[in-house]
């Protein structure tokens, strides 16, 4: 996107405000997900990857049994910008 730019420490200092659970880890959007088993873990993945594809952002994830962790970067600008704070508030609204 040319738009896209790196966010200040600023910028993300707020975003984390509204990303309820999600911290800044290794310079990445980072949250760990429980689920009660595998299969809603995987329910979730499936969700996430269609976010993903429609915003053309994928994540950075693992998934251990009823685990899931997602670090967000944008790597085309060497860090966090306003498409990894987007993902990360549909995701959220997937949990509510």
């Amino acid at each position: 996107m040319a738009d896209e730019r790196k966010l200040s420490e600023k910028e993300i200092s707020v975003a984390l405000q509204n990303l309820a659970g999600w911290s800044l880890s290794n310079g990445k959007l980072h949250k760990e997900f429980k689920f009660r088993n595998f299969v809603e873990a995987f329910g979730f993945i499936s969700r996430v990857a269609l976010i993903a594809e429609r915003l053309n952002h994928h994540p950075e994830w693992y998934n251990v049994y009823s685990r899931v962790t997602i670090d967000l970067t944008t790597h085309d600008v060497g860090g966090l910008s306003r498409r990894d704070v987007e993902f990360a508030t549909e995701v959220e609204a997937l949990t509510v």
